[in-house]
This record gives C-alpha cells, structure tokens and sequence, in this order.
C-alpha cells in the first residue's frame, strides 16, 4: 500500500526526513524545527508534530506487513510511558532472538489491555507456541483468553505459557533504546501523540535490527520505502 500524501504542502521527501529524524533520534519538535531551517526547509514545530501523528502510525502497519518472518517463541512484558504527567502502559513483544513482534499503548494494565495487546499480536504475526511473561495475573489472563479461543475454535494445541521472568531479560535490555529517546522527549502532551510516536520510534529500532529485506539500503531509504 501506498501512503498518501496530497493535500499536504510539502513534498513527501521533506515529510518523511523530518519524521524519521524524530523517530530515530532524540530530538524536540522546536530543535526539529531549527535543524529543517539549517536545511532550507521552513516549517514550524507543530506542523512538525502533525505529521509524526499522522504518518508514523501508517509507516509502523506497512512495517507489520513487510517485517521478516519471526520466530514463534515470544517474549512479552510491559513498561511505563508518562503522559501528561500520569503514567500509561506500554506493552511489548519481540521473538527469542529479540526481533520486534508487536507493541500497544494502553492507558490500563488489566486483564482488558492484555487481552487487546495479545490479540493485535496474533492479528499481526499469527499465533506462537510458547509465551514467556513475568508474574503478572493480567498478562497470564490475556494469554488464557487466547487459548480459549483456540479451544472454542477446535484447535488442539495451546499456547504453552511460562511464567519466569530471567528468560524476560532479552525484551527488557530491548527497552533501552525506546527509554533512551523517550526520556529525552521529556513526556508526551497527549495519548494519541504518545501512541503515534511510539509507532514510529518501533520502526526505527526494527531498521536498526534488520527486520526488513533491504539489501544496500540506508535507514532512512527503509523508513521511506515504507510509505510506498
């Protein structure tokens, strides 16, 4: 799928660099705006926000869509993301060898946003055979609900869960990238900011651990080719 960029006043190429350059390094919208100045670029630093929102999230489905093949033994676990100054909920989930498979915001940590993040995980990469999560209730109750719903559609394998959580240490070193630029964002303004960018920051650390078939190409040709 093509993105589409009419309507917009500038040409997709400035769109997409600026996009990316967030994404990628841990900048403010206003230093954004300065740095397109130096490059003869004038947009402001909300217009500059706009388009994070905007396109980051289309660029993260094409992402799910053309991602290498995972493997489907999962590690999955959650972390916090301030907005607003409250604190929301991200979840996470990479393969055994640390591949990104899927991530949600959520402004809930129950069995509800669980349920909703592994559903979006299935939905996007199939189902695994085996999930290892920490000890929480509302992550082994979402992983239920999965394994009831094989049932009930006359499968007769399940999802074999595992709760330990030092065989987590491969998706909570994978947070570090994601912490180091958000911690340098100094918070999110709102939900459907915090969401988009985190969008787009996901499919910057999947260029970085090669997910994408993309011989000879640079980062930001792979982020590009996303939009089609």
């Amino acid at each position: 799928m093509t993105i589409d960029f009419k309507g917009s006043h500038y040409p997709k190429d400035v769109i997409l660099h600026a996009v990316f350059f967030y994404v990628r390094y841990a900048v403010s919208y206003r230093d954004l705006e300065e740095i397109m100045a130096e490059r003869g670029v004038a947009v402001d630093h909300a217009t500059l926000n706009r388009w994070v929102i905007k396109y980051a999230p289309l660029i993260a489905k094409e992402a799910h869509k053309r991602k290498q093949k995972t493997a489907v033994s999962w590690r999955m676990d959650e972390t916090y993301i301030k907005v607003k100054g409250k604190w929301t909920y991200y979840y996470r989930a990479v393969d055994k060898f640390g591949k990104t498979l899927d991530f949600m915001l959520s402004e809930g940590r129950d069995e509800t946003a669980a349920t909703a993040f592994f559903t979006r995980a299935i939905g996007n990469n199939g189902f695994p055979d085996k999930v290892v999560i920490d000890k929480s209730g509302a992550n082994l109750a979402g992983l239920q609900n999965m394994n009831c719903l094989l049932i009930l559609n006359g499968w007769y394998w399940l999802i074999d869960i595992l709760q330990v959580k030092y065989l987590n240490n491969i998706i909570e070193q994978d947070y570090r990238f994601i912490k180091k630029l958000t911690r340098q964002m100094k918070g999110f303004k709102s939900f459907n900011s915090a969401s988009a960018t985190l969008e787009g920051i996901e499919v910057a650390h999947m260029i970085r651990k090669r997910q994408f078939d993309s011989t000879g190409e640079s980062p930001f040709q792979q982020f590009a080719a996303l939009a089609g």
